[in-house]
């Protein structure tokens, strides 16, 4: 049996929460190379944009280091980890100061090839 031939793509960094992410992630996992750009092309949110900007850099690397055709491209899987969060503070009343969290998350977005 011949293994499966992964290629992925990631954006570090990225300054959106990784729970935020993993909403438009999980609508994309599993579907076909060009329905996932459709439906991430079609929704009006900067986080779609950022996670088809990834999945598009995906299918590049597919074509370009490992010859394959993004009609016969499938997403694997589509990760959103946590990354490094960005510790901020706001000025309260009577003197007091609250942490405000600025949180970023990694991106990675894993295509196979589909024989159909």
């Amino acid at each position: 049996m011949a293994e499966k031939q992964l290629v992925t793509a990631e954006a570090r960094y990225v300054r959106i929460s990784s729970s935020k992410v993993r909403r438009y992630l999980n609508l994309i996992k599993g579907k076909k190379f060009s329905e996932a750009v459709a439906i991430l092309k079609f929704m009006p949110s900067p986080t779609a944009e950022v996670i088809g900007k990834v999945l598009e850099s995906a299918g590049a690397n597919a074509e370009e280091n490992h010859n394959l055709l993004r009609d016969y491209l499938k997403v694997e899987d589509a990760v959103a980890d946590q990354g490094p969060t960005l510790k901020r503070w706001r000025a309260r009343a009577m003197g007091r100061g609250v942490r405000i969290r600025k949180r970023t998350s990694h991106i990675t977005i894993v295509l196979t090839e589909v024989k159909s």
